[in-house]
């Protein structure tokens, strides 16, 4: 059994997806969660609605803004006076922006996916190291994709790859140069998860059918193992594994 008892956990995307199993199993660890949300407050609840009232508070933000960005650390560090492990998952992925699109959705898809995929869980990464430089240690998690690894099968996935590649870049950074300080950083590269997400690029490139025939196991990765090893991680229970890239795709891509 995970725990992660008087350990303050500060996650971002808690309501849906693999943000929603996240924050289930920090939960049941026994952890107390800043639960973010971009514009479902609802979900975030449902996400936490297991969990002791004490145990969760849930801020809204939204990740395009940068002031937004800040207050959320703020208000979270605020909580309690401490954030142990910092879990960078919310990401925007829109199936639109590639080569052959018009320059006008080029140019606001990108600007979305660099906002909220890579400036947003960067300033997040800053704050929290110049607060476990302090607090003698600390625990960051990101959450990227397989697809900043191979690249992806559809062109219109083009910016949401690149963001992906840009924070797993700045989390491998972070590893390097601050392991002797006791901070330890993460990435796990999911493949097809069990999410609406992934749901909507599969219906644009053909159909689930189509997605599933190309997976080794024949499955889609259902969020709560993402939720699993996230927890486990938090844990600090594997120090050296600090700047390791977790592939978790049911064998389809093995590096």
């Amino acid at each position: 059994m995970l725990n992660l008892t008087g350990k303050t956990v500060l996650l971002t995307g808690a309501s849906k997806g693999i943000g929603a199993e996240i924050a289930i199993a920090i939960g049941a660890a026994g952890a107390h969660l800043v639960a973010h949300y971009g514009s479902d407050r609802e979900g975030a609840e449902r996400a936490t609605a297991t969990m002791p009232r004490e145990r969760v508070k849930v801020i809204g933000a939204d990740l395009q803004d940068a002031t937004a960005v800040d207050r959320l650390w703020r208000e979270g560090l605020a909580w309690r006076g401490r954030i142990d492990v910092v879990i960078n998952n919310a990401a925007v992925m829109r199936i639109a922006g590639g080569i052959e699109d018009e320059d006008s959705v080029w140019d606001e898809v990108w600007d979305e996916a660099l906002k909220v995929n890579v400036l947003a869980p960067v300033r997040l990464m800053r704050n929290a190291v110049r607060h476990y430089l302090q607090a003698g240690g600390g625990t960051l998690i990101t959450i990227s994709s397989w697809a900043a690894q191979r690249g992806p099968g559809n062109p219109a996935l083009m910016a949401y790859s690149a963001s992906k590649g840009a924070v797993l870049s700045a989390t491998k950074t972070i590893a390097r140069n601050y392991a002797s300080k006791n901070i330890l950083a993460y990435v796990i590269a999911p493949g097809v998860v069990r999410t609406r997400l992934s749901e909507q690029a599969a219906a644009a490139a053909g159909g689930e059918a189509v997605f599933t025939a190309g997976l080794a196991m024949g499955e889609w990765v259902p969020p709560s193992d993402i939720g699993n090893l996230v927890a486990f991680l938090s844990t600090g229970a594997c120090r050296h594994l600090t700047g390791a890239t977790l592939d978790v795709n049911g064998a389809s891509y093995i590096r």
